[in-house]
């Protein structure tokens, strides 16, 4: 079992920033149910930083939207910054690296299946950003967003969109009606996982698994997706 400042270097050498005020690293991964139950009123709690990191994150993802699409008009630059820094996305990029295995969480919280919940994972990853603007500045936190929240970006908007995109995909090549069906449900109430299959009319296309049944419909649709794409290739 690693300790607290193990965990703390091993998460630096895998985002590739190390801090020089450490605080701030630890601040933004602890929750409020940890901070009130150690009664930590000095560290803190991640919600100022979070705070931060989003207005952060939505500066560097605007101008890197900006630079990348210079025909762009700016009502479809703005939904297109929605969907890459929404809550199911930045969750997304935290799994990559994760963050949610660092994150500091009372004993309720923990119980309660926090540590995996999408509202927690894509607050500390904002959080994360905050802590490092303050440390290292702008191109610092900039260096961070690029690497973990803007890359691999054409396969995350996939992901985000997937139900949408393999509605309109369907639409164009057939009349067959797409349907999700819930087919497994595993776990207790706090910790449900749900398993659900897309089907185009009786056929099978895809199989996703999620902590919702909205996240599990996602993942069957990104599955059929990529079958769908893999085939026109």
């Amino acid at each position: 079992m690693r300790n607290r400042k193990e965990a703390l270097k091993e998460l630096q050498e895998k985002i590739g920033y190390q801090f020089k005020d450490e605080a701030l690293l630890k601040q933004a991964l602890t929750h409020s149910s940890f901070a009130n139950e150690q009664k930590i009123n000095k560290l803190g709690n991640y919600e100022r930083l979070e705070f931060l990191g989003d207005a952060v994150l939505e500066l560097v993802s605007s101008e890197f939207l900006f630079n990348e699409n210079k025909d762009m008009p700016e009502g479809q630059l703005t939904r297109l910054r929605a969907s890459m820094v929404c809550e199911p996305a930045l969750a997304y990029c935290a799994r990559d690296i994760r963050l949610g295995s660092y994150i500091l969480l009372g004993k309720g919280e923990e119980a309660t299946g926090g540590r995996k919940r999408d509202s927690i994972i894509s607050d500390v990853m904002e959080a994360v950003i905050g802590a490092i603007f303050l440390d290292g500045g702008i191109e610092n936190a900039k260096k961070y967003i690029y690497r973990f929240v803007l890359s691999d970006l054409e396969d995350k908007i996939l992901f985000m969109d997937s139900k949408t995109l393999l509605q309109e995909e369907i639409q164009k090549n057939n009349t067959a009606q797409l349907r999700y069906e819930l087919v497994g449900e595993t776990g207790p109430d706090h910790d449900k996982e749900f398993r659900v299959e897309a089907y185009l009319d009786e056929k099978l296309i895809g199989t996703g698994v999620g902590r919702t049944k909205k996240a599990a419909e996602q993942q069957a649709a990104y599955e059929a997706l990529i079958r769908i794409k893999g085939k026109k290739r």
